[in-house]
């Protein structure tokens, strides 16, 4: 599994940020100079689409191609901080280019190549960051989060275990294979596209009647 995802995932709850650094005032930027497409939601989605992050893995900020991953929403845009009973409707698309072993963030080390795992898991850390329990303090959301965010990493890791379902949902209008899994907070799904690893994770909008396409004009994610 790519160790990348598990250090940059938690960057997909704001935005926009590359790399944990503040993004451009154009938040379009990274997302124009990757070298993979990018899926949202298919035409069968007519609500409010949205951007969130983008982020890297290697030293290749600021060069084309440096993009890793980013994800697109759809519905309500997840809160950004503690919210009491929040209870906001969404579906996040994560795509994950598709990457060799490559050079670490640091340069101090080799991450492994991307695989489903690393969209689960960028899936799953997402809607963890979105969906916190609003019953905890802010003192203990850190332990939550840190918790929970191992357990997702297992499960990422894990995507033929007991843990996931399969599910088939079109992908530019043909059927595609997932592998799904449900949990008090949240749904999240991860499985391949042509040319990239494909995750997803939503609440309150059924991932059953989803489908995905590439998105030929990011500028719909960016209207109010």
């Amino acid at each position: 599994m790519d160790a990348t995802s598990q250090a940059v995932g938690t960057a997909t709850a704001g935005g926009p940020m590359v790399g944990g650094q503040a993004g451009p005032a154009d938040p379009l930027v990274p997302y124009l100079s990757a070298d993979f497409p990018w899926y949202g939601l298919d035409d069968g989605w007519s609500g409010r689409r949205f951007l969130l992050p983008s982020g890297f893995g290697g030293p290749r900020s600021g060069v084309h191609g440096a993009v890793d991953y980013g994800s697109l929403g759809h519905g309500e845009e997840p809160a950004r901080q503690y919210e009491p009973r929040d209870m906001r409707k969404f579906a996040v698309a994560v795509t994950v280019a598709r990457r060799d072993s490559r050079r670490s963030a640091d340069n101090t080390g080799t991450l492994e190549a991307t695989s489903a795992a690393s969209a689960a898991w960028l899936a799953g850390s997402g809607l963890l960051a979105a969906t916190w329990p609003g019953q905890l303090d802010r003192a203990l959301r850190q332990d939550w989060l840190d918790q929970q965010s191992a357990l997702a990493w297992d499960l990422a890791d894990d995507l033929d275990g007991p843990g996931w379902s399969t599910l088939s949902l079109p992908v530019n209008g043909l059927p595609q294979s997932f592998r799904y899994r449900e949990s008090e907070y949240g749904w999240v799904l991860a499985g391949e596209a042509p040319g990239v690893l494909l995750g997803a994770y939503g609440r309150g909008i059924s991932a059953y009647g989803a489908g995905f396409a590439t998105v030929p004009d990011l500028t719909a994610y960016t209207r109010p």
